[in-house]
């Protein structure tokens, strides 16, 4: 039986631009509900989906948490579902995008046991829609976070 449902979604309006995510954290059987999102200035669709489960997971308070992750983004469940992470791990994860936050990912990830489902996006699921009104909501805000690996690393780059 799994204990949280985690529904999380991220947004980006341009990819780079203004982004945000949204979570959506419920307790089985217990009347615990609980929101939270976040804006950033400059930041990607994908660093956005990432960044809400991992924020949404460390917000746990009890180690070895059985977790239902529900999220629309096939980046998301794919890389951990079909193991990739695993193996861009064990290469540095040399060549990959958003190296940051999958470390960050894969150290909350180890405490709990987890189970991804995919859900299709805008699809009246209510849960998702709150999601995605939250990440939006929150790219909108005046004052944005600032993604400081993605833009340091896209600099770099220029």
């Amino acid at each position: 039986m799994t204990d949280v449902h985690i529904y999380t979604d991220g947004s980006s309006r341009g990819n780079p631009g203004p982004g945000g995510y949204g979570i959506v954290m419920e307790w089985v059987g217990k009347p615990y509900r609980k929101e939270f999102s976040e804006g950033y200035r400059k930041t990607t669709n994908n660093r956005m989906e990432l960044l809400a489960v991992i924020v949404a997971l460390e917000k746990l308070k009890f180690m070895h948490t059985e977790v239902t992750v529900y999220t629309d983004s096939k980046y998301v469940v794919d890389s951990v579902e079909k193991k990739w992470v695993f193996g861009w791990e064990k290469k540095g994860f040399s060549g990959k995008k958003n190296t940051d936050l999958w470390i960050r990912f894969l150290k909350i990830y180890r405490r709990h046991i987890i189970r991804f489902q995919w859900i299709k996006g805008h699809n009246n699921h209510p849960q998702n829609e709150r999601c995605d009104f939250l990440a939006v909501e929150a790219s909108k805000k005046e004052k944005l976070k600032i993604d400081n690996f993605f833009e340091n690393e896209r600099n770099k780059l220029l």
